[in-house]
């Protein structure tokens, strides 16, 4: 039997009650309990405090209170700050543009209100006695000293659907204490003291920027990083990166901040993995916390309702200046290479070695004065002859005649040079030393306007497949620019005439399939310095001396001499480790001496 379809109803525009709109807006601004306490840290901190005191139970879910020692809000004003779109901070479209606190929006309040039990209590600072009022709009009065406590009670009370989506209380703190850290990382002069289920938990008083480092991320964590200090009179950079070396798991945290806020901006992030991309091994991701402070006008921080992303007027200005801002600190060593015990290198954890000490290669000490620097110790490549002979008084006066790599005693296996400086013994990894100096020797070169070339004596002919000669004819500068002759000698044949100068004997057909590969994975529109840079590792790798290989002393000593004068020489272009340094005490404690 055919029925009659039921006609469409019209649909009526409705304007959204008020609770509704607030609770649309609740979903946007409060995912979860940290949300909370970051916007109501963000308050206090805009409140001029010195002091706030965080109280959590079942993760934020049961309680957050914030209490601080602020300006506090006026008796008239109480009842203003919990209506939706109401603050202090914005009066006009040039404030918006110019936004200098951490909140401005003015939703924050009115969208947690809807979603739990919210009380406000204030007292302003020339006030007799504070009040207090709930979310309802009552207002009475209550006892305080100047500043405020804002109180949260069972959120998503009122809805519980979005209850559901929580997580465990342990999850869920676990995340208020990242908020908490964040907020701290980035104002060291205010006191933060946190309570958990009724139990202090932490306690960091105002500190220096470096001691709050300390305070929040631990000892560990400065050791294993230099100080990043740049700057000019746009933009500066200020704050930690970790040593490459340091690096152990593949989340390490990164802290940064925009004119002292918390973000994770994919501007600032792929700078940052650019500048360590040549000093990181596999997926690792760099640790560091670093400012960045400018004018407000260049960023707009009101793209995202959470403000954890920012949007810049000039990114690529911003990204170059923190790229080359890091590269400039990780290609410097700072300080002298502490020793490492045996007990940890038998554990097989040289990196956690690196972590909490801080290597670094000191260049710095090479060049002082010392009877062996007269003699040339930069051959272009320990695979060819070395035309310079170890000076006749090879035993060292004393110790500051000692290089900071020392002088080499033999080989281990063929794979490992044994050396002995004024702090102990000293192992080395040829392949991933002598990898790094060729591949800092390649960009030098390739810096310059024509890359020095060394003719084959007798051409290598390769034969590639149908996209490897696609990959050829499409970007044929790409080899070029690195320091290679190659023409086309057929339909699927190159020929290689000229390498860079310094990589001594390659095989030359393996290396230049290989670099096709690589050019394959990089498009031509990709970064020109990254996949130029990514091009000479791998030929560094290629060229650089394997395990199994047999040197002469002369031939380890002037490698060692190539480290001291490279950047970056204390790890391999994959950001493993170079060499380690075992002092005297550590063996003398396997052979009981002292005891």
């Amino acid at each position: 039997m055919n029925t009659l379809a039921s006609p469409v109803q019209q649909p009526v525009i409705r304007a959204l009650p008020d609770h509704l709109i607030s609770q649309i807006a609740a979903g946007e601004v409060v995912e979860r309990p940290s949300s909370v306490l970051k916007e109501l840290l963000e308050n206090a901190i805009d409140a001029g405090s010195t002091r706030i005191r965080i109280d959590l139970e079942e993760g934020g879910m049961r309680l957050i209170r914030i209490t601080d020692n602020g300006c506090g809000i006026e008796q008239g004003q109480l009842g203003l700050a919990l209506t939706r779109h109401a603050t202090s901070k914005i009066r006009s479209l040039d404030d918006l543009e110019r936004v200098a606190t951490m909140g401005f929006r003015g939703e924050a309040l009115a969208a947690i209100a809807s979603v739990s039990r919210l009380t406000l209590t204030s007292a302003a600072r020339h006030s007799d006695h504070a009040w207090r009022i709930t979310a309802n709009g009552e207002l009475v009065p209550d006892s305080l000293p100047a500043g405020t406590v804002v109180e949260m009670r069972d959120l998503y009370f009122n809805t519980p659907a979005r209850r559901k989506f929580l997580k465990s209380a342990g999850t869920e703190q676990a995340h208020c204490m990242e908020a908490i850290r964040r907020q701290a990382l980035a104002h060291p002069e205010i006191a933060f003291a946190v309570s958990r289920d009724g139990k202090p938990s932490h306690a960091w008083p105002a500190d220096s920027s470096e001691g709050r480092i300390r305070q929040v991320l631990g000892d560990d964590f400065l050791k294993a990083c230099r100080p990043v200090d740049v700057g000019n009179d746009l933009l500066q950079l200020r704050g930690w990166a970790m040593i490459p070396t340091a690096i152990l798991s593949d989340r390490e945290a990164q802290h940064t901040f925009v004119n002292g806020r918390y973000v994770r901006d994919k501007v600032i992030q792929h700078a940052i993995r650019e500048a360590y991309r040549d000093q990181l091994h596999g997926s690792r991701q760099p640790g560091c916390c670093l400012f960045l402070t400018f004018d407000p006008t260049l960023v707009d921080v009101n793209v995202h309702p959470a403000k954890t992303e920012v949007r810049f007027r000039d990114s690529r200005a911003v990204h170059q200046f923190i790229y080359h801002a890091l590269k400039q600190v990780l290609a410097v060593s700072t300080e002298a290479a502490p020793p490492i015990s045996l007990d940890r290198v038998a554990a097989s954890a040289p990196s956690a070695t690196y972590q909490q000490q801080g290597l670094g290669l000191a260049r710095h000490l090479a060049e002082q004065r010392s009877p062996y620097q007269s003699y040339p110790t930069t051959p272009d490549s320990i695979n060819t002859a070395i035309a310079w002979q170890a000076p006749q008084h090879t035993v060292p006066t004393s110790n500051d005649d000692i290089p900071p790599l020392g002088f080499a005693i033999g080989q281990l296996h063929d794979r490992y040079i044994v050396a002995q400086n004024a702090q102990g013994m000293i192992l080395i990894d040829q392949h991933a030393a002598h990898e790094r100096v060729l591949y800092e020797k390649l960009k030098t070169s390739c810096g310059l306007q024509a890359p020095a070339m060394q003719p084959l004596l007798i051409p290598v002919s390769v034969n590639v497949g149908d996209l490897e000669m696609a990959t050829w004819q499409e970007q044929p500068a790409a080899l070029t620019d690195l320091g290679f002759e190659v023409s086309e000698a057929g339909p699927n044949t190159l020929v290689v005439r000229q390498v860079p100068a310094g990589l001594g004997k390659i095989d030359a057909a393996a290396l230049i399939k290989e670099l096709l590969h690589a050019l394959q994975e990089s498009p031509a529109q990709a970064n020109l310095v990254a996949r130029r840079e990514r091009l000479l590792g791998t030929c560094a790798c290629h060229a650089a001396i394997r395990g199994q290989h047999s040197l002469s002393l002369t031939e380890m000593n002037a490698l060692l001499r190539q480290m001291e004068a490279s950047e970056r020489a204390d790890q391999c272009n994959h950001g493993r480790p170079t060499w380690i340094l075992v002092d005297l005490p550590a063996i003398d404690a396997l052979f009981l001496h002292g005891r």
